[in-house]
């Protein structure tokens, strides 16, 4: 089995146990979560799709985005707890090998919840772009 599947099936058991503590752990560890992904080295080049996992579960967690399946936000909620803890399969103390896992997780996460992130990344855009329309508005615009 290639590390890939291994990676795959980790994200989709686990996310099945997901509890409403993981999901508030992401929210509260977000700014350390984001942290995570700015580094150079394996974790960096999935620097937009951490941002998005993160705002993604924010959104489903306050109600805002709720098209989505429970299992989605699940996976995304086991790749990120598995990015903020040092001492995974592989500990992060160990200079770029600490991340190579990480960034497995996170890539296996990815292409499992491919449809729903492109959907919401969609919505997202839009609702960012209604609110900088309304901004810039000009004032008594109907």
């Amino acid at each position: 089995m290639a590390t890939e599947d291994i990676a795959e099936e980790f994200v989709k058991e686990e996310a099945k146990e997901v509890t409403e503590q993981d999901v508030e752990k992401v929210l509260n560890r977000s700014e350390d979560i984001k942290q995570r992904f700015r580094r150079s080295g394996p974790l960096g080049r999935f620097f937009e799709d951490g941002q998005l996992l993160v705002a993604m579960v924010k959104d489903y967690w306050s109600r805002s985005y709720r098209r989505i399946p429970s299992a989605t936000i699940g996976a995304a909620v086991v790749s990120l707890i598995y990015v903020l803890n040092p001492f995974d399969l592989v500990p992060d103390v160990l200079p770029l090998i600490g991340q190579v896992d990480d960034a497995a997780i996170v890539a296996a996460c990815l292409l499992l919840i491919e449809q729903d992130l492109h959907a919401y990344r969609q919505w997202k855009q839009a609702q960012d772009k209604g609110r900088d329309d309304a901004e810039h508005k000009p004032q008594g615009a109907a």
